[in-house]
């Protein structure tokens, strides 16, 4: 219970980033690279990064997390970790009967190797280690906490990399800027409109 409530915390908005103003798609900062069998797609799921999502696509993976939260808390515990930081991974067929293995995917951010501390499935093809072409398996994956999603970080898997995430980066670092532009824009425009509404104050007739 109290592991449970540590993570819920840890899991609490950090990112002064108003959220509803994001416009981003998944597709535009997905990390992706390809076996030739499997294609596999990366997605932190860090406030950071999911606020500049459209909102639609941000209420979404909040609802998801949320919903998983109990077996979140059970692998964080069988981790050893009380505020791991949670990264979505989707292993996506390109031919029949490819193989893959959740295990090998880590992240090596800072300088550091991040291995999974544990695993949510969200497939049920996931224990099947096996795909059809266009069929996919999703998971949540664990780490330790210390991935820093503002610096560039190093995905790898079966001794294939993907550096894709120096251009996603760029697109978030312009996004950020855009949505506080947004959200101020929107907070002068209500702050008029109230001004224009308020009823006139009376005059004032001295004594």
């Amino acid at each position: 219970m109290i592991l449970a409530l540590l993570l819920s915390l840890a899991l609490v908005p950090q990112d002064t980033t108003p959220v509803g103003y994001g416009t981003l798609r998944r597709d535009d900062i997905v990390m992706r690279f390809s076996t030739g069998g499997v294609e596999i797609q990366v997605l932190p799921l860090d406030e950071q990064v999911i606020r500049l999502l459209a909102p639609d696509t941000y209420r979404s993976l909040v609802q998801l997390i949320q919903s998983r939260m109990p077996d979140i808390t059970e692998a964080a515990q069988r981790g050893g970790t009380e505020t791991p930081s949670l990264v979505m991974v989707t292993f996506l067929g390109v031919v029949g009967q490819a193989r893959f293995n959740p295990e090998d995917l880590n992240i090596t951010s800072r300088g550091r190797l991040f291995r999974p501390v544990g695993i949510v499935p969200l497939s049920p093809t996931w224990s099947s280690y096996q795909l059809d072409a266009r069929q996919q398996a999703v998971g949540i994956y664990l780490f330790e906490p210390g991935i820093s999603v503002r610096e560039d970080m190093l995905v790898t898997y079966g001794g294939l990399a993907s550096i894709s995430w120096v251009r996603s980066l760029r697109l978030l670092d312009q996004e950020r800027a855009r949505v506080k532009a947004r959200a101020q824009g929107e907070a002068r425009r209500d702050s008029a409109g109230r001004d224009s509404t308020a009823p006139p104050s009376s005059p004032h007739t001295p004594r």
